[in-house]
C-alpha cells in the first residue's frame, strides 16, 4: 500500500522542485521515489489549471460518490432479497385491526 505524507510534507517538497531543487535530491532528502514527486508535481499542475486532468477535489467528489453508489446498491439488494422472501413465503400481508 503507498505510503502518505502529510499534506505539509507535500507542499514543502512542490515548492522545493518549483524553485529548482532537482527532484532526485528531493527524493534521496525526503526517503521517497522520484515518481511520487512527479505525481505530486503533475497534480499540482492540474489544480492549477495548467494541464488538463481531474483536479484533487473532483476527484475527492467522485470517490464521496461512488462510496455513496455502492451504500445504496447494497441497501436496494437486501430490500429485493427481503422482498423475495415475503413473495416466496406466500405470507398474506397484514390483516387489518379492526
Amino acid at each position: 500500500m503507498p505510503r502518505r505524507y502529510p499534506a505539509e510534507v507535500r507542499q514543502q517538497v512542490i515548492e522545493l522542485a518549483r524553485s529548482g531543487t532537482k527532484v532526485a535530491q528531493l527524493a534521496a532528502t525526503f526517503g521517497m521515489s522520484d515518481a511520487t514527486i512527479y505525481n505530486w508535481l503533475k497534480q499540482e499542475r492540474i489544480d492549477r489549471g495548467e494541464i488538463a486532468g481531474l483536479s484533487t477535489e473532483e476527484a475527492l467528489d467522485l470517490a464521496a460518490a461512488k462510496r455513496r453508489i455502492k451504500q445504496l446498491e447494497t441497501e436496494l439488494a437486501v430490500s429485493r432479497k427481503v422482498n423475495e422472501v415475503f413473495l416466496e413465503g406466500d405470507l398474506p400481508p397484514k390483516g387489518s385491526s379492526r
